[in-house]
């Protein structure tokens, strides 16, 4: 990887973090407890408990990508950085470019 795609991974990697902060932020208001003096039909009260749970699912997958974020942010300067941790093989600049947080190329992902 040479520091042309480098610094443009660099800024995706920056932008895909503050957009999964700002995802973050919404998803902790949805997981907000409902309260049982709420004074909605018992349906209603099954479905935003529902809704709780999916969010709270969302949430915890978004953290986890906020977190494989910044670790690439901070070894993206290493040589190392792009490729894969499994087989050794650079990982393509376009998965990188999808999905900046990869660790393994394509074939070691699917294993």
């Amino acid at each position: 990887m040479d520091a042309a795609e480098r610094k443009k991974l660099k800024a995706k990697i920056k932008e895909a973090i503050t957009k999964t902060e700002e995802k973050i932020a919404q998803l902790e208001d949805a997981t907000k407890p409902i309260a049982p003096e709420n004074s909605i039909g018992r349906v209603s009260r099954m479905d935003a408990i529902n809704n709780k749970s999916v969010a709270e699912a969302s949430l915890r997958t978004a953290q986890r990508k906020l977190n494989s974020l910044n670790a690439a942010l901070h070894k993206i300067d290493d040589p190392d950085f792009g490729n894969c941790s499994r087989c050794g093989n650079p990982i393509p600049s376009a998965r990188l470019m999808y999905m900046p947080q990869s660790t393994r190329c394509v074939r070691c992902a699917d294993a």
